[in-house]
C-alpha cells in the first residue's frame, strides 16, 4: 500500500502542478520545441474528501513541456488545436484519488481499501476574455473525466463533470515570471463514483456506522490556487486546493467526518534537457 500510495502521489502531482509548469515569459520567442526535468514535491490531503484524518508525501515531480502546432503540452495542460480558434480548445483533463488503507482511517475501518483512482477525458475550454498583453485571461472550462481504478483488474467507477472559471495571472503583480492560477466551480458526480467513495454496504454496518446508499448529483464544490516561477533551469511550484461539502448528495454519508477539505503542495524541478529544434512560442 504504501507503495501504490507514492505511486499515487506522482499522478496526482502530475494533475495539481501540471496547470503551473511552463515558462512565464509570454513574448514570442524561439524556443525549445521540448523540455523535460526531474524533481521532488510535497502533498498534505485528505484521506479523501469528506475524511477527518489526513496523508502527507514526498514524491518525484516529472517537468515536461511541448510546444507543438497542433499538440501542447504546458501550465495549461495537454492541449490538441482541434479548431481554428483563439478561444475554443479541446483539452485532456486529469485528476486522482490517492489510495486509503482502511485500517488507517476510522471512519472506513473494517471496510475494504480505496484503490488509487485516476481521473481522465476530454475538457472543453472556452476563453471569456483576455488582455490586451494576454497576460491575464478569463476561460470556462468544462472537463469530464472517467474514474479508473488503479490495479491489476482496473475497474470503471463513474463520472466526474466538473465546470469551472479559470483566472490566469502571468507576471502577478509585475514581477517578471510568476504566474498565479486561480479555479473555482461546483462538482458532480455520477451514482456509481459516489457509491465508491461514500457507500456503507449492509455486511460494513455498525452501531456508529449505519448502512448507506450514496446518490449521483451534486458533490460540492472547489477552488484551487496555484504560483510558479521558471528560473533558468529550475522550476518552483505550489498550490492549495478547499473544497466545500455542503449541499452534496452524499454529505449525510456515515463516512463524511468533516465538510471542507484542504490540501497544498509544492514542488522544485531540475530542467536539464531540451530540443534542438526551436519553434516560435508564447510560452
Amino acid at each position: 500500500m504504501r507503495r501504490c500510495r507514492r505511486c499515487g502521489a506522482l499522478a496526482l502531482a502530475a494533475a495539481a502542478f501540471g496547470t503551473t509548469c511552463a515558462a512565464q515569459d509570454l513574448d514570442e520567442v524561439e524556443r525549445p520545441l521540448w523540455e523535460v526535468g526531474l524533481g521532488l514535491g510535497g502533498i498534505t490531503v485528505p484521506h479523501y474528501r469528506g475524511s477527518d484524518q489526513r496523508a502527507s508525501l514526498l514524491f518525484p515531480v516529472p517537468y515536461f513541456i511541448y510546444r507543438g502546432e497542433h499538440l501542447r503540452a504546458d501550465r495549461n495542460g495537454v492541449r490538441g488545436k482541434l479548431f481554428d480558434s483563439d478561444r475554443v480548445e479541446l483539452n485532456v483533463s486529469l485528476g486522482l484519488s490517492l489510495p486509503v488503507e482502511s485500517g488507517d482511517d476510522e471512519a472506513r475501518r473494517g471496510m475494504p481499501d480505496l484503490k488509487t483512482a485516476v481521473e481522465i477525458g476530454p475538457s472543453l475550454n472556452l476563453t471569456l476574455w483576455h488582455s490586451d498583453s494576454d497576460r491575464t485571461r478569463l476561460d470556462l472550462r468544462l472537463p469530464v473525466r472517467l474514474a479508473l481504478t488503479v490495479e491489476s483488474s482496473p475497474r470503471a467507477i463513474g463520472w466526474i463533470f466538473s465546470p469551472n472559471l479559470h483566472l490566469d495571472i502571468a507576471d502577478l503583480g509585475g514581477f517578471a515570471g510568476w504566474n498565479l492560477g486561480v479555479t473555482a466551480g461546483p462538482l458532480f458526480a455520477t451514482a456509481r463514483y459516489n457509491q465508491y467513495f461514500y457507500a456503507v454496504e449492509a455486511q460494513f454496518a455498525t452501531a456508529t456506522r449505519p448502512a448507506y446508499a450514496a446518490h449521483g448529483g451534486y458533490a460540492g464544490s472547489m477552488a484551487m490556487a496555484t504560483l510558479s516561477r521558471r528560473f533558468r533551469h529550475v522550476w518552483l511550484g505550489a498550490f492549495m486546493r478547499y473544497d466545500r461539502l455542503d449541499g452534496a448528495t452524499f454529505e449525510d454519508s456515515p463516512l463524511v467526518r468533516r465538510k471542507d477539505a484542504f490540501a497544498a503542495g509544492v514542488a522544485l524541478t531540475w530542467i536539464f534537457g531540451e530540443s534542438a529544434t526551436r519553434v516560435p512560442s508564447r510560452e
